[in-house]
């Protein structure tokens, strides 16, 4: 039975490279939505930890404007 024209050493070489880019441009993809989503976790990292130094400034009835002074004060 025949299967059809067989494919050149090129061909099989020109598919196997076309494989190859669209898995690194997969993965390209990828890599942009997890560097994304990092700097996401970051600034809500960054605001978590602002939100816990607020409440500490609360608790202690001062404000922003205390805080930096009393940090200007240290220099």
């Amino acid at each position: 039975m025949a299967r059809g024209v067989r494919k050149s050493p090129i061909e099989k070489l020109q598919g196997e490279l076309k494989d190859v880019q669209a898995s690194i441009a997969q993965y390209e993809d990828c890599l942009e939505t997890l560097k994304e989503k990092a700097k996401v976790l970051e600034s809500q990292i960054q605001l978590e930890e602002f939100k816990s130094v607020n409440e500490m400034l609360k608790e202690r009835d001062m404000t922003m404007d205390d805080l930096k002074e009393m940090l200007a004060g240290e220099r």
